[in-house]
């Protein structure tokens, strides 16, 4: 295994093909071809392209939320129009068209069994295996709340339903995705317990997946690495997966203060633009941070976010760039 490993953020554009005739066996075809193409490519650990979890009537995210919260415990849907309306006016959720669920009473997993999907991908991969899981600060700020007190104590009832289910994956990491909370930097101390609180369950490898969201092609949230140091720092975690490809090049002094302890991961794909990067802009990239963070600080190297709203060929484009730039960079000779 080489020293800066690469992998990508999670999600792959959905074929075609699947969405003209979805089915079971249509779902595993196009998850193998997803993991093949990126151990092609020489992808150091791999992700199953969370085809599964799209869902045609929810793009806004992916189904990065419809996806967990839908099947829980507690979690209904009616709402009146005036909900709506104002739901809309949330700066937190705007973007979205209508909430994803409205939680109504005590949470549980329902009928989510991510223990499920994840095995049926792992084992069509040759390489390491991460499964994605989206953190509780998320699901927590996209939900209606009817039951719970305040948005933090949804987001540790939240944490709670996911820490049952990782308890029971057996993926080589398990990654929590927060693309909510870079806008919302003052709630950082109850965005890190209750994602604690999932972390300390994996019995594997723990990592944490921050970027400013992709709507689009659009960043959603506002704001700078530099006030979420302390939230980082608070992680029980092995690793983090920071967008920093479509940020401006001089934040990357902010991670001097990340504590030595966390692996950095170094986004070096801009998946907001259509252009694929060359080999030279990889390797260029990772030389730059290691001049300013240390020789030896990047642990991993992969695109900001994941790939869902490009076109197949677009990103399949920029994951093979992935080992290729690492390669230049460590000087390896193909």
């Amino acid at each position: 295994m080489p020293r800066i490993k690469t992998t990508v953020v999670g999600s792959y554009p959905v074929p075609d093909w699947l969405v003209a005739a979805p089915s079971e066996q249509a779902l595993i075809d196009a998850t193998r071809v997803v993991i093949s193409s990126q151990e092609e490519a020489g992808v150091d650990v791999v992700c199953d392209g969370e085809l599964y979890r799209f869902d045609i009537n929810h793009p806004e995210t992916n189904g990065m939320i419809e996806y967990f919260v839908r099947p829980m415990d507690g979690v209904g849907f009616r709402m009146t129009f005036e909900e709506r309306l104002n739901y809309r006016k949330a700066e937190a959720t705007r973007f979205r068209t209508r909430p994803p669920g409205v939680v109504e009473g005590p949470l549980g997993s329902g009928t989510l069994d991510l223990p499920l999907a994840c095995r049926r991908a792992a084992v069509l991969a040759t390489k390491p295996f991460k499964f994605t899981v989206t953190g509780p600060h998320m699901l927590a700020k996209m939900l209606m709340n009817k039951h719970y007190p305040d948005t933090p104590a949804l987001a540790h009832a939240l944490a709670d339903v996911l820490a049952e289910q990782v308890r029971h994956i057996d993926a080589d990491i398990i990654q929590l995705d927060e693309a909510n909370l870079p806008g919302a930097p003052d709630e950082w101390e109850w965005a890190a317990s209750s994602l604690n609180r999932v972390l300390d369950a994996v019995k594997t490898v723990p990592a944490v997946h921050l970027c400013f969201g992709n709507y689009g092609g659009q960043s959603i949230q506002k704001g700078g690495w530099a006030s979420l140091i302390k939230y980082l720092n608070a992680l029980h975690v092995d690793h983090v997966v920071m967008e920093c490809a479509h940020r401006p090049v001089e934040e990357l002094e902010v991670f001097k203060e990340l504590r030595a302890s966390i692996g950095f991961g170094l986004g070096v794909i801009d998946i907001k633009h259509t252009e694929t990067e060359a080999a030279s802009d990889v390797a260029r990239a990772i030389e730059r941070a290691e001049k300013t963070l240390g020789a030896g600080r990047v642990k991993y190297i992969h695109p900001d976010c994941g790939f869902w709203m490009l076109k197949r060929s677009i990103a399949d484009a920029k994951i093979a760039v992935l080992a290729k730039g690492r390669d230049l960079f460590e000087g390896v000779k193909s």
